[in-house]
C-alpha cells in the first residue's frame, strides 16, 4: 500500500468515526467522569468510565462532546480500545498515544486501530485535538473513586 493510499485510509477512518461514533453516550453506572476542553479550538469532551467491582479494570468507556473530526474520532477509538483493559494498561496507553503524537511510538498489533491517529502528528496544531480525550482519561483514572470532577481538564499547556 502506498503512503498516499495509507493516508487516504486514515482519513476515511477518522471521518467515519466522527460521523458514526460507536461509543457515544454515558456508561451505566458511571464510576469515573471527567470533562475536557481544548480552549484553542473549542473541542469539549465528557468521558465516563464503568469499572469492575475491584476498580482495577475498565468495563466500559463512553464519551459525549463536540469538536472536530480528529478529537471525536480519537475519543471513539480510545473508548473502544479501553474495554477490558486494567487501569495500569490504560495509563500506559495514554503515554504511548502521547509518544505516538510526537512520532516516537505506535501501538502493537492488538491495538493497531489506534495507529490511524498517527497521521495527526504531521499537523502539530491538531495534536491537541487528538490528545484531549487522552488527557481526560488520565485525569479520570487518577481521580478518587468518590470524586466527580466538576471542572474541566485542559490541554492548553500541552506543547504542540
Amino acid at each position: 500500500m502506498t503512503l498516499g493510499n495509507l493516508r487516504d485510509l486514515y482519513q476515511q477512518v477518522i471521518l467515519e468515526r466522527y460521523k458514526t461514533p460507536r461509543h457515544k453516550g454515558k456508561t451505566n453506572p458511571v464510576h469515573r467522569y471527567q470533562k475536557g476542553h481544548n480552549p484553542s479550538c473549542g473541542d469539549t469532551i465528557e468521558l465516563t468510565l464503568q469499572l469492575s467491582d475491584a476498580g482495577d479494570k475498565i468495563l466500559d468507556a463512553k464519551f459525549e462532546g463536540e469538536g472536530c473530526a480528529i478529537s471525536m474520532a480519537s475519543a471513539d477509538l480510545m473508548a473502544e480500545a479501553l474495554k477490558g483493559k486494567t487501569v495500569k494498561e490504560a495509563l500506559e496507553m495514554v503515554e504511548r498515544f502521547q509518544q505516538m503524537m510526537k512520532g516516537e511510538a505506535e501501538f502493537p498489533k492488538e491495538l493497531r486501530k489506534l495507529n490511524v491517529m498517527q497521521g495527526v502528528a504531521q499537523f502539530p496544531v491538531r495534536i491537541k485535538c487528538a490528545n484531549l480525550t487522552w488527557h481526560a482519561l488520565k485525569a479520570a483514572l487518577q481521580s478518587s473513586a468518590d470524586a466527580e470532577s466538576n471542572g474541566f481538564i485542559s490541554n492548553e499547556k500541552e506543547e504542540a
